[in-house]
């Protein structure tokens, strides 16, 4: 890994990381853009390891989107027939709605409340991690994403002294 990048590559390192915000825009972009960068500067260490980590980040956040969905849907099948039964009563008895209704749809509201609550922590996580690589890569260091899974593996070996130094830097 080279030791000093130049400034082009650190700013192309962060328009990767940044890239990643073009998924509210356009469909897959969070994938493409910086898979785009990533590919046109194969020849630069520097950018090629910032590449790898953003592109990792964004297929675990996809991996735990998945999950947190998988988890949910069969809640959400369960609950749908009672929200499905609480409409049509709704419908019959538009001015005698009875307390068991009103439970039934209790159960939905909070199983849709959780899954909000860990889509947006996950939303949080995302932009905090993120900036915080963007950042790292405009000052030239190393930034490993937590909680990303190694889907791309390096082809560049990574020098001892190395791995103890971008800890370090990630901590900073």
């Amino acid at each position: 890994m080279e030791t000093t990048p130049t400034e082009n590559h650190k700013n192309i390192a962060a328009l990767i990381h940044i890239s990643t915000f073009t998924k509210y825009f356009f469909p897959l972009a969070n994938f493409l853009a910086p898979l785009v960068l990533w590919s046109t500067n194969k020849e630069k260490p520097f950018v090629v390891e910032h590449g790898r980590q953003a592109l990792n980040f964004q297929l675990s956040i996809l991996l735990y989107s998945l999950a947190i969905g998988i988890l949910c849907f069969p809640f959400f099948v369960l609950f749908a027939a009672d929200f499905v039964s609480l409409i049509d009563a709704i419908d019959r008895h538009s001015n005698h709605i009875t307390m068991n209704d009103i439970q039934n749809l209790s159960g939905l509201l909070i199983l849709f409340f959780v899954a909000v609550v860990f889509l947006l922590g996950l939303f949080v996580f995302e932009l905090y991690a993120v900036i915080s690589a963007t950042v790292h890569a405009n000052r030239g260091l190393l930034y490993r994403y937590p909680l990303s899974i190694s889907f791309i593996k390096s082809s560049y070996p990574e020098p001892v002294g190395a791995q103890n130094q971008s800890k370090n830097e990630h901590v900073s």
